[in-house]
Order: structure tokens, then sequence, then C-alpha cells
């Protein structure tokens, strides 16, 4: 069996990513713990990929938030995740890993589109103000794993998911992300017997979101196919691939589904105070379709799914 490293498997993509690949029985696991393994930490890093000689990597580690933690951590959210993925991927190419599978977000794209985003349209214009951190970082992976494959012809590949949501979420009040923060608000509305909800922003923005269990099918699927096969629809310098549900919708609509699924039974206020973000993110994700890939959850079940899951968390 093949030994596939998974880092940052205590995080919601690589909890989903152990779940899975235990069901396919396909590669020896390995993890490492933080209390064990600093991955902002060079020597340590290199060290433990020395020694446990893992034939494929998957990055899903980062620090990760949402546009409150952006904007009040903005040094964290660029440096932490630059040095976690040069670690990775340095040591991953010094000690011969086959493949590397690195795990973007949409945020690095411009914020000015308005058409599905096509993976050409990195670096054609600027990037959202209220993540540009992060979205530098996840840049600078995408291009260190095209720049080793060019010069080392390496096999590391990028992928670009949208918007995640699901088991093992971030439910924090102030760090979450929008589907995480809705059920707590509107979870705890509810608890509480208030009259209404406060939304961030005008709830006009449209995004996508893609249930974190397709998101880890899409990654072994990309990781089994052929070097010939993923380079037939990629460019040397453009080898990333969008990973998208194709469901999209307005925060306002996905406000009022939640008010629903979670029986919230008050109002709904929008604070025109706060950011919108960008107007639109939806990925096109024809690439990796014709790569034979397709979600499987839509997003009332996932969104259910993920309820009944935060019921059980200490934030509920």
């Amino acid at each position: 069996m093949k030994k596939l490293y998974i880092a940052g498997h205590n995080g919601m993509v690589g909890k989903s990513l152990l779940k899975i690949v235990d069901k396919t029985s396909l590669y020896q696991i390995i993890t490492a713990e933080k209390s064990e393994l600093d991955l902002r930490d060079e020597l340590a890093v290199s060290k433990f990929m020395s020694k446990s000689k893992p034939d494929y990597v998957v990055v899903c580690a980062a620090k990760v938030g949402g546009i409150y933690a952006n904007n009040k951590y903005p040094v964290d959210f660029i440096l932490d995740n630059l040095q976690i993925q040069n670690n990775l991927i340095k040591f991953s190419f010094e000690n011969d890993i086959k493949k590397l599978i690195f795990l973007g977000s949409s945020c690095v794209y411009p914020n000015d589109n308005t058409e599905e985003i096509r993976e050409e349209d990195l670096l054609s214009s600027k990037l959202e103000k209220t993540n540009e951190p992060y979205a530098i970082a996840k840049i600078a992976g995408i291009k260190l794993c095209e720049s080793y494959n060019r010069q080392y012809e390496t096999d590391f590949r990028s992928l670009m998911p949208t918007n995640l949501y699901g088991p093992n979420d971030n439910y924090h009040p102030e760090n979450s992300h929008v589907i995480p923060g809705l059920l707590y608000k509107f979870h705890h509305a509810k608890k509480n017997n208030s009259d209404f909800v406060k939304v961030w922003g005008s709830g006009k923005p449209k995004r996508e979101f893609l249930f974190v269990d397709d998101l880890s099918e899409a990654i072994l699927h990309i990781l089994s196919l052929p070097k010939g096969e993923y380079e037939l629809i990629t460019e040397q310098q453009n080898s990333h691939i969008n990973v998208g549900s194709d469901e999209e919708l307005s925060i306002e609509k996905l406000s009022y589904l939640i008010k629903d699924i979670v029986e919230f039974k008050g109002n709904i206020v929008f604070d025109n105070t706060k950011p919108d973000g960008t107007i639109r993110k939806k990925l096109s994700s024809s690439k990796i379709r014709n790569l034979g890939w397709i979600p499987k959850v839509n997003l009332v079940d996932g969104l259910k799914i993920a309820y009944e899951e935060f019921l059980n968390t200490p934030y509920a």
C-alpha cells in the first residue's frame, strides 16, 4: 500500500479525508499531531518527512477564518500559511514524494468577476481586500508547486475548492465562515427566543458552497489520475483546478434556508454597515468534471447534516 501523509488531519478537510480514505482501504495513512509537529518549523518538517517517507502528500493544513479573523490577524494569515506550505512542498520534493495535492481557496481569484471564475482568471485583477493576505499566501503555494514541476518535473497538483461546509466546521461566533456562523446565530436566537437575527452585509452577494466530503472525494480522484491525464487539461503555469458544486445562491436566500432548517421563527435583519465581501464568487468546475468527478451532496441535505453535527458541539 502507498503511504499517504495528510497534513492537517485534525481540520475540517483533513478529518473528512481521513474518513473517506478509511472507507477505500487504498492507502496507509500517515498523520502527526500539532503537539508532535509544528508545520511552521522548517527543521521539524524536514526530520518528519525524511523519517516517515510518504509516497503521497495532501496539504490540508492551513490557518483559516472568516472576514473578521482575516481583518484582525492579517500577519498570522499570510505568515503562518506561507511557512506551512513552503515547508511541506519543499521537503516533499527533497524526499522524492511521487504526488502532492495542495489545497488553495476560491479567494485566490479577483474580486470583480461577474461571470463564472475560470482557472485562467488567476492574477488577472485585484484581490478582495478583506482576505488578501491569506489569498496571496495561497497563490504563492500554487506557484511554488508549478515552479517545482517546471524546474524538476515533479507531480505537484493544486485544487481550488469553493466555500466549504459540513462536519467538523469551525463554529466560533467571531472566527467562523458564513454557513457555520449563520447556524450558530440562528440556533442561539431560537434558543434565547430572540425576535430577530442580524446578518452581516446586504444579503445580495452570491456564493457557491461545497459539502466537505465531496471535496475529499475530489482530492482522491485527482490523486488517482496519471500525470499525463492531469496535464492534458492544465497548463504548465496554470495548472490548478477548481472544485465547485455549481450550487449558487445569495446570502439572503442562504439565511432564509438556514432559518427554516433551524426552525427559527423570528425575523432577519441585514446589517448594511458590515462589509459584503466579493459580490459574486462562482467557480467554473468544467475541468474537474471532464476528469470524471461530480459532487454527491446537495445544499439542503448538506445543511441538515451540518446542523445535526453542530448540535453535538460545545457551541450549541
